[in-house]
């Protein structure tokens, strides 16, 4: 299911400032279902607890690193780009993940995103960002080589967290999640349950998942399920041996 968005027109008592939002994300109606997941598994004393991160400025970068495009971006967004598979960096109100060689998606902090500095929780701000750091590139025949394109509405955002986090991701992720080899910090692209997905490690016991909006009810329900195992006490502690 993709995003929803309703347009209002100007003449209409639901535009302007201070209207109500009528934006619905793509995994909004899984709210209920996530909150149930995450109150049994505490209630068993295996918690883990998933939730939508909605509406995440998100910007999809090309540049070769190195290059005066990559330069022009960086000095733009306030944040160098990642040099290597599986790195972030962090700076600007943005975390910048490595994509490709020179492929990176830039993702804006929750604060920024979710209307806090401007009181409006329906406001995008990924195409006026997009425009404003690709200006840096130049126009014209003198466009520096690379592009920013607004990638908001293409992804949605999951967020698992607790100690049961990484055995849910373990049942449908075949790439090592081992601490060891995958740090907090990290973010990797690869595949949940047969979709792709972005994998974000922001915690110790923390991931953002992110899937395109509209695999968002597959993945979301996907997670739920997997978290049923963790509602169930174990059974060494009903006296099972």
């Amino acid at each position: 299911m993709a995003e929803t968005t309703i347009v209002t027109t100007a003449e209409s008592p639901l535009a302007g400032p201070g209207a109500p939002s009528l934006r619905r994300s793509p995994a909004a109606h899984l709210a209920d279902a996530f909150a149930a997941a995450g109150a049994a598994t505490a209630a068993s004393g295996r918690p883990v607890s998933v939730r939508e991160v909605p509406f995440l400025t998100q910007l999809g970068l090309r540049a070769v690193p190195g290059s005066a495009g990559s330069a022009a971006i960086e000095s733009a967004l306030g944040v160098p780009l990642p040099t290597e598979h599986g790195s972030t960096t962090t700076g600007g109100g943005y975390t910048v993940l490595w994509i490709g060689p020179d492929e990176f998606l830039a993702v804006g902090d929750v604060a920024r995103n979710d209307g806090i500095d401007d009181d409006s929780a329906s406001h995008d701000r990924g195409q006026a960002e997009a425009a404003r750091v690709g200006a840096a590139l130049g126009e014209g025949g003198g466009r520096t080589p690379g592009a920013v394109v607004d990638l908001s509405a293409n992804r949605t955002t999951f967020e698992l967290s607790g100690p049961s986090a990484l055995a849910v991701l373990e049942k449908g992720i075949s790439f090592d999640l081992h601490p060891r080899n995958f740090a907090a910090g990290r973010a990797i692209a690869t595949v949940l349950d047969h979709v792709p997905v972005l994998l974000w490690k922001t915690g110790e016991e923390c991931y953002r998942i992110l899937p395109r909006a509209s695999f968002a009810d597959h993945v979301g329900r996907w997670l739920v399920d997997a978290m049923r195992e963790f509602a169930v006490r174990e059974r060494t502690e009903l006296g099972v041996r």
